[in-house]
Protein backbone atom coordinates (compact mmCIF):
# COMPACT_ATOMS: atom_id res chain seq x y z
CA UNK A 1 0.00 0.00 0.00
CA UNK A 2 1.23 3.04 -1.24
CA UNK A 3 1.19 6.15 1.54
CA UNK A 4 0.58 9.34 0.08
CA UNK A 5 0.36 12.99 0.64
CA UNK A 6 -1.64 15.32 -1.32
CA UNK A 7 -0.28 18.45 -1.58
CA UNK A 8 -3.22 21.33 -2.78
CA UNK A 9 -6.46 20.98 -1.83
CA UNK A 10 -8.49 22.97 -4.28
CA UNK A 11 -10.79 22.08 -6.58
CA UNK A 12 -8.29 19.19 -8.82
CA UNK A 13 -6.55 18.22 -5.53
CA UNK A 14 -9.97 16.90 -4.04
CA UNK A 15 -10.57 15.45 -6.83
CA UNK A 16 -7.33 13.53 -7.14
CA UNK A 17 -8.22 12.73 -3.46
CA UNK A 18 -11.15 11.51 -3.46
CA UNK A 19 -9.37 9.51 -6.92
CA UNK A 20 -6.42 7.98 -4.44
CA UNK A 21 -8.70 7.59 -1.62
CA UNK A 22 -12.11 5.70 -2.92
CA UNK A 23 -11.48 4.74 -6.32
CA UNK A 24 -7.90 3.28 -7.11
CA UNK A 25 -6.08 0.42 -5.96
CA UNK A 26 -2.71 0.03 -3.77
CA UNK A 27 -3.28 3.66 -2.04
CA UNK A 28 -3.97 5.51 0.65
CA UNK A 29 -3.60 9.46 1.39
CA UNK A 30 -2.72 9.74 5.13
CA UNK A 31 -2.01 13.60 4.86
CA UNK A 32 -3.15 16.31 2.95
CA UNK A 33 -1.90 20.18 2.89
CA UNK A 34 -3.39 23.26 2.19
CA UNK A 35 -2.05 27.01 3.28
CA UNK A 36 -5.66 27.77 3.77
CA UNK A 37 -6.63 25.21 7.03
CA UNK A 38 -9.96 25.14 6.39
CA UNK A 39 -9.67 23.95 2.98
CA UNK A 40 -7.07 21.12 3.91
CA UNK A 41 -9.40 20.21 7.39
CA UNK A 42 -12.72 19.87 4.30
CA UNK A 43 -10.46 17.59 1.98
CA UNK A 44 -9.05 15.37 4.86
CA UNK A 45 -12.88 14.82 5.37
CA UNK A 46 -12.87 12.76 2.28
CA UNK A 47 -10.40 10.28 3.64
CA UNK A 48 -9.20 10.96 7.04
CA UNK A 49 -5.96 11.75 6.85
CA UNK A 50 -3.63 14.32 8.48
CA UNK A 51 -3.79 17.78 7.88
CA UNK A 52 -0.81 20.40 7.38
CA UNK A 53 -1.06 23.90 6.30
CA UNK A 54 2.75 23.66 5.38
CA UNK A 55 3.88 21.51 2.66
CA UNK A 56 7.41 21.01 4.15
CA UNK A 57 5.89 19.28 6.84
CA UNK A 58 3.82 16.92 5.04
CA UNK A 59 6.82 15.80 3.00
CA UNK A 60 8.79 15.29 6.09
CA UNK A 61 6.30 13.03 7.24
CA UNK A 62 7.73 9.71 7.43
CA UNK A 63 4.23 8.53 6.95
CA UNK A 64 4.75 10.20 3.54
CA UNK A 65 6.25 7.68 1.03
CA UNK A 66 5.28 9.69 -1.98
CA UNK A 67 3.68 13.26 -2.88
CA UNK A 68 0.94 14.63 -5.06
CA UNK A 69 1.15 18.37 -5.85
CA UNK A 70 -2.10 20.06 -6.87
CA UNK A 71 -1.21 23.38 -5.65
CA UNK A 72 -1.19 26.61 -7.87
CA UNK A 73 1.34 26.19 -10.63
CA UNK A 74 4.04 28.67 -9.03
CA UNK A 75 4.31 26.39 -5.74
CA UNK A 76 5.18 23.51 -7.38
CA UNK A 77 8.88 23.96 -7.87
CA UNK A 78 9.51 24.04 -4.00
CA UNK A 79 7.20 21.16 -2.96
CA UNK A 80 8.96 18.89 -6.01
CA UNK A 81 12.32 19.99 -4.97
CA UNK A 82 11.69 18.96 -1.11
CA UNK A 83 10.36 16.07 -2.60
CA UNK A 84 13.63 14.66 -4.70
CA UNK A 85 16.16 16.15 -1.30
CA UNK A 86 13.80 13.45 0.84
CA UNK A 87 14.42 10.78 -2.03
CA UNK A 88 10.74 10.74 -2.67
CA UNK A 89 8.62 9.49 -5.55
CA UNK A 90 6.34 12.99 -6.62
CA UNK A 91 3.37 13.40 -9.13
CA UNK A 92 3.26 16.97 -9.79
CA UNK A 93 0.31 18.36 -11.82
CA UNK A 94 0.67 20.58 -14.27
CA UNK A 95 2.92 22.39 -15.16
CA UNK A 96 5.74 21.02 -13.37
CA UNK A 97 7.14 24.95 -12.75
CA UNK A 98 5.98 28.13 -14.58
CA UNK A 99 9.31 29.04 -15.80
CA UNK A 100 11.21 27.05 -17.92
CA UNK A 101 14.28 27.81 -15.58
CA UNK A 102 12.36 26.44 -12.59
CA UNK A 103 11.86 23.23 -14.44
CA UNK A 104 15.45 22.89 -15.65
CA UNK A 105 16.21 23.49 -11.74
CA UNK A 106 13.79 20.64 -11.22
CA UNK A 107 15.46 18.38 -13.77
CA UNK A 108 18.68 19.04 -12.53
CA UNK A 109 18.21 18.01 -8.66
CA UNK A 110 16.74 14.81 -10.07
CA UNK A 111 19.46 13.90 -12.04
CA UNK A 112 21.91 14.36 -9.14
CA UNK A 113 19.46 12.40 -7.15
CA UNK A 114 20.69 9.61 -9.55
CA UNK A 115 16.88 8.42 -9.34
CA UNK A 116 13.46 9.09 -11.64
CA UNK A 117 11.70 10.33 -9.26
CA UNK A 118 9.42 13.07 -10.88
CA UNK A 119 5.90 12.44 -12.91
CA UNK A 120 4.22 15.31 -14.63
CA UNK A 121 0.22 15.40 -15.15
CA UNK A 122 -0.12 15.53 -18.68
CA UNK A 123 -3.18 12.62 -18.41
CA UNK A 124 -3.68 13.05 -22.09
CA UNK A 125 -1.01 10.59 -22.29
CA UNK A 126 -3.25 8.27 -21.03
CA UNK A 127 -6.58 8.64 -23.18
CA UNK A 128 -7.76 5.97 -24.81
CA UNK A 129 -8.41 7.70 -28.10
CA UNK A 130 -4.91 8.99 -27.83
CA UNK A 131 -3.39 6.12 -27.46
CA UNK A 132 -5.55 4.68 -30.56
CA UNK A 133 -3.92 7.37 -32.26
CA UNK A 134 -0.32 6.60 -31.03
CA UNK A 135 -0.79 2.73 -32.02
CA UNK A 136 -1.79 3.72 -35.52
CA UNK A 137 0.65 6.03 -36.11
CA UNK A 138 3.64 3.53 -34.64
CA UNK A 139 2.47 1.01 -37.05
CA UNK A 140 3.33 3.10 -39.81
CA UNK A 141 0.94 1.51 -41.94
CA UNK A 142 -0.77 4.73 -43.84
CA UNK A 143 3.28 5.91 -43.95
CA UNK A 144 4.93 8.84 -41.86
CA UNK A 145 2.72 11.60 -40.70
CA UNK A 146 3.39 15.10 -42.38
CA UNK A 147 1.05 17.62 -40.85
CA UNK A 148 -1.70 17.62 -37.96
CA UNK A 149 -4.80 20.09 -37.40
CA UNK A 150 -5.65 20.28 -33.74
CA UNK A 151 -8.70 22.02 -31.82
CA UNK A 152 -8.78 23.03 -28.18
CA UNK A 153 -12.51 24.59 -27.99
CA UNK A 154 -13.78 25.38 -24.64
CA UNK A 155 -18.01 26.72 -23.97
CA UNK A 156 -16.58 30.05 -21.88
CA UNK A 157 -13.32 30.93 -18.98
CA UNK A 158 -13.34 32.50 -16.15
CA UNK A 159 -12.78 36.71 -16.24
CA UNK A 160 -9.27 36.29 -15.07
CA UNK A 161 -8.05 34.15 -17.75
CA UNK A 162 -6.18 35.75 -19.90
CA UNK A 163 -4.41 35.98 -23.75
CA UNK A 164 -1.06 34.53 -21.92
CA UNK A 165 -2.95 31.61 -20.59
CA UNK A 166 -4.49 30.38 -23.47
CA UNK A 167 -0.64 28.87 -23.79
CA UNK A 168 0.14 28.39 -20.46
CA UNK A 169 -3.44 26.50 -19.36
CA UNK A 170 -5.34 25.29 -22.67
CA UNK A 171 -2.24 24.97 -25.36
CA UNK A 172 0.17 23.33 -22.75
CA UNK A 173 -2.10 19.88 -23.45
CA UNK A 174 -1.61 19.80 -27.11
CA UNK A 175 2.31 20.89 -26.62
CA UNK A 176 2.52 17.95 -24.42
CA UNK A 177 0.42 15.35 -26.56
CA UNK A 178 1.57 15.77 -29.78
CA UNK A 179 5.42 15.90 -29.22
CA UNK A 180 4.98 12.57 -27.41
CA UNK A 181 2.33 11.45 -29.60
CA UNK A 182 4.53 11.83 -32.84
CA UNK A 183 7.87 11.86 -31.15
CA UNK A 184 9.73 14.40 -33.04
CA UNK A 185 11.14 17.70 -31.63
CA UNK A 186 9.63 20.79 -32.35
CA UNK A 187 11.48 23.70 -33.78
CA UNK A 188 9.73 27.08 -34.10
CA UNK A 189 6.48 28.68 -32.81
CA UNK A 190 4.36 31.29 -34.67
CA UNK A 191 1.09 32.79 -33.02
CA UNK A 192 -1.64 34.35 -35.58
CA UNK A 193 -3.89 36.12 -33.60
CA UNK A 194 -7.28 35.54 -35.33
CA UNK A 195 -10.80 38.26 -35.83
CA UNK A 196 -11.99 38.74 -32.12
CA UNK A 197 -15.05 37.19 -30.90
CA UNK A 198 -17.82 39.14 -29.66
CA UNK A 199 -17.85 36.50 -26.83
CA UNK A 200 -14.55 37.05 -25.53
CA UNK A 201 -14.02 40.30 -22.84
CA UNK A 202 -11.94 42.99 -24.45
CA UNK A 203 -8.37 42.03 -22.62
CA UNK A 204 -8.64 38.61 -24.03
CA UNK A 205 -7.22 37.83 -27.68
CA UNK A 206 -9.66 34.74 -29.15
CA UNK A 207 -9.61 32.88 -30.80
CA UNK A 208 -5.90 32.48 -31.58
CA UNK A 209 -4.13 29.94 -34.05
CA UNK A 210 -1.22 28.36 -33.24
CA UNK A 211 1.26 26.80 -35.38
CA UNK A 212 4.29 24.16 -34.51
CA UNK A 213 7.26 23.24 -37.24
CA UNK A 214 9.04 20.18 -35.73
CA UNK A 215 12.45 19.29 -36.78
CA UNK A 216 11.58 16.32 -38.66
CA UNK A 217 9.60 18.87 -41.44
CA UNK A 218 6.02 18.49 -39.78
CA UNK A 219 3.55 21.11 -39.55
CA UNK A 220 0.89 21.20 -36.72
CA UNK A 221 -1.69 23.60 -36.01
CA UNK A 222 -4.06 24.07 -33.05
CA UNK A 223 -6.99 26.28 -33.31
CA UNK A 224 -7.75 27.70 -29.56
CA UNK A 225 -11.04 28.82 -29.35
CA UNK A 226 -11.94 29.53 -25.39
CA UNK A 227 -15.40 31.38 -25.96
CA UNK A 228 -16.50 28.74 -27.99
CA UNK A 229 -19.91 28.45 -26.69
CA UNK A 230 -21.40 25.36 -27.27
CA UNK A 231 -19.15 22.38 -25.56
CA UNK A 232 -15.79 21.52 -24.55
CA UNK A 233 -14.29 20.25 -28.24
CA UNK A 234 -11.11 18.57 -28.45
CA UNK A 235 -9.97 17.26 -31.93
CA UNK A 236 -6.88 15.77 -33.51
CA UNK A 237 -5.97 14.55 -36.95
CA UNK A 238 -2.99 13.73 -38.18
CA UNK A 239 -2.06 13.73 -41.93
CA UNK A 240 0.01 10.71 -43.11
CA UNK A 241 1.78 9.87 -46.56
CA UNK A 242 -1.20 6.92 -47.92
CA UNK A 243 -4.21 8.46 -45.11
CA UNK A 244 -5.29 10.18 -42.23
CA UNK A 245 -5.98 9.03 -38.21
CA UNK A 246 -8.33 11.35 -36.54
CA UNK A 247 -9.29 11.11 -32.80
CA UNK A 248 -12.65 9.69 -32.08
CA UNK A 249 -15.24 11.54 -30.05
CA UNK A 250 -16.52 10.47 -26.72
CA UNK A 251 -19.54 8.08 -27.39
CA UNK A 252 -22.85 9.78 -27.00
CA UNK A 253 -26.19 9.26 -28.00
CA UNK A 254 -27.39 9.85 -31.63
CA UNK A 255 -31.01 11.20 -30.98
CA UNK A 256 -33.54 11.64 -33.72
CA UNK A 257 -36.36 14.00 -33.01
CA UNK A 258 -38.20 16.63 -34.52
CA UNK A 259 -36.95 16.13 -38.30
CA UNK A 260 -33.30 16.37 -36.91
CA UNK A 261 -30.19 14.12 -35.85
CA UNK A 262 -28.83 15.05 -32.76
CA UNK A 263 -25.62 13.81 -30.68
CA UNK A 264 -24.20 15.74 -27.57
CA UNK A 265 -21.22 17.51 -26.88
CA UNK A 266 -19.30 17.31 -23.57
CA UNK A 267 -18.85 20.77 -22.13
CA UNK A 268 -16.68 19.80 -18.79
CA UNK A 269 -12.77 19.14 -19.33
CA UNK A 270 -13.12 16.92 -16.17
CA UNK A 271 -16.10 14.55 -17.49
CA UNK A 272 -14.22 14.51 -21.14
CA UNK A 273 -10.76 13.13 -19.60
CA UNK A 274 -11.79 11.61 -16.52
CA UNK A 275 -11.01 8.37 -17.42
CA UNK A 276 -7.61 9.26 -18.42
CA UNK A 277 -6.77 10.80 -15.19
CA UNK A 278 -7.87 7.24 -13.04
CA UNK A 279 -6.01 5.41 -15.58
CA UNK A 280 -2.66 7.81 -14.72
CA UNK A 281 -2.87 7.91 -11.19
CA UNK A 282 -3.07 4.46 -10.74
CA UNK A 283 -0.30 3.67 -13.19
CA UNK A 284 1.78 5.99 -11.19
CA UNK A 285 0.50 4.26 -7.85
CA UNK A 286 1.62 0.98 -10.00
CA UNK A 287 5.14 2.26 -11.08
CA UNK A 288 6.25 3.92 -7.60
CA UNK A 289 5.27 0.28 -6.06
CA UNK A 290 8.40 -1.33 -8.52
CA UNK A 291 10.27 1.84 -8.39
CA UNK A 292 9.92 3.30 -11.56
CA UNK A 293 8.13 6.24 -13.61
CA UNK A 294 5.80 5.26 -16.53
CA UNK A 295 4.72 8.41 -17.39
CA UNK A 296 5.94 11.49 -18.84
CA UNK A 297 9.21 12.96 -16.65
CA UNK A 298 10.61 16.10 -15.81
CA UNK A 299 12.29 16.60 -18.96
CA UNK A 300 8.92 16.43 -20.77
CA UNK A 301 7.88 19.44 -17.97
CA UNK A 302 10.75 21.40 -19.02
CA UNK A 303 10.09 21.02 -22.88
CA UNK A 304 6.57 21.66 -22.48
CA UNK A 305 8.00 25.12 -20.45
CA UNK A 306 10.50 25.82 -22.73
CA UNK A 307 8.18 25.74 -25.66
CA UNK A 308 5.27 27.74 -24.01
CA UNK A 309 7.38 30.15 -23.34
CA UNK A 310 8.34 30.59 -27.28
CA UNK A 311 4.63 30.62 -28.32
CA UNK A 312 4.00 33.63 -25.68
CA UNK A 313 6.91 35.38 -27.20
CA UNK A 314 5.24 34.69 -30.11
CA UNK A 315 1.99 35.96 -29.27
CA UNK A 316 3.77 39.17 -28.57
CA UNK A 317 6.34 39.82 -31.68
CA UNK A 318 3.85 38.20 -34.44
CA UNK A 319 7.11 36.86 -35.63
CA UNK A 320 8.16 32.78 -36.09
CA UNK A 321 10.15 31.89 -33.04
CA UNK A 322 12.82 29.18 -32.26
CA UNK A 323 12.36 26.43 -29.87
CA UNK A 324 15.34 25.41 -27.93
CA UNK A 325 15.61 22.77 -25.36
CA UNK A 326 18.57 21.66 -25.79
CA UNK A 327 19.68 17.91 -26.30
CA UNK A 328 18.14 15.56 -23.83
CA UNK A 329 20.47 14.25 -21.17
CA UNK A 330 20.88 10.47 -21.53
CA UNK A 331 19.37 9.82 -17.93
CA UNK A 332 16.04 10.71 -19.55
CA UNK A 333 16.50 8.63 -22.22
Amino acid sequence: MLKVGVVGCGMIGQEHIKRLSKKLQGVQVVAVSDVFEEGARKAAGICGAKVYTDGADLVADPDVEAVVVTSPGFAHKETVLQAIAAGKRVFSEKPLATTAADCKEIVEAEMASGKHLVQVGFNRRYDKGYHQLKEVLMSKKYGEPLMAHCTHRNPVVADTYSTEMAVHDTLIHEIDVMHWLIDDEYESAQVIMNKRTKNALPHLADPQFMIFRTKGGMTIDVEVFVNCKFGYDINCEVVCEEGTVKLAAPATPIIKSDASVATGIETSWINRFIESYDTELQDWVNAAAEGIINGPTAWDGYVAAVTADAFVKAQKSGQVEPIVTGEKPEFYR
